[in-house]
Formats: structure tokens, C-alpha cells, sequence
């Protein structure tokens, strides 16, 4: 049993090493416009706020803003990320899932 395992779990990072070489085909304009209009416009006073904060010259603040935006900044993220309807899964969970349905 224990040399199945081995086997299959060197297998598995042996193939999740080598780069993929397989490049997907860009998307057209069409899409990318049908998609921008698709955004709640709750969410994209959120995402132009986010880019607001990542254009300002944050070596003339002090301490404390540059804490008040990363406070603003993690909110808005968490509230972006909640209002969409994707899940969000880490690559080790990833493989944890996998290594627990090939050893079971």
C-alpha cells in the first residue's frame, strides 16, 4: 500500500513540475467589453477606489494613513471577493483534496 502511495504522490509532483507549454488563446474585444458592462456598479466604484489607492505616492503619507488605507484596502477586497459567486480554493488545499481521494 505504502509503495502505491509513493509511487502515485511521485508521479503527481514530478508531472506538476514541468511548466505548462500550452498558451490559451487571447480573448477578443467583444468579450472584454460584454464583460465590463456586466459589473455591478456597486463593485466598480470599489474597484476604481482600489486603483485610486494604488496610483497615490504613499512615501509622503505618514503611518497611520498608510494604515487607514490598508484597512480600506482589505475591505473592499473581502467585499469584492463576497459579492462574487466564484470559490476560492488554495493551491494546498488543492493538493490535500487530491492526495486524500488517491489515497481513499
Amino acid at each position: 500500500m505504502t509503495k502505491k502511495v509513493f509511487f502515485l504522490l511521485v508521479m503527481f509532483l514530478s508531472l506538476s513540475a514541468f511548466p505548462n507549454t500550452i498558451r490559451a488563446k487571447e480573448k477578443s474585444t467583444v468579450h472584454a467589453t460584454t464583460k465590463t458592462t456586466e459589473i455591478p456598479p456597486e463593485i466598480k466604484i470599489m474597484i476604481d477606489r482600489l486603483y485610486e489607492i494604488k496610483e497615490i505616492d504613499k512615501s509622503t503619507l505618514n503611518r497611520a494613513e498608510r494604515k487607514e488605507l490598508l484597512k480600506e484596502v482589505r475591505t473592499i477586497k473581502k467585499s469584492v471577493r463576497a459579492s462574487g459567486n466564484g470559490i476560492y480554493i488554495s493551491s494546498g488545499a488543492i493538493i490535500i483534496i487530491l492526495l486524500l481521494i488517491i489515497i481513499l
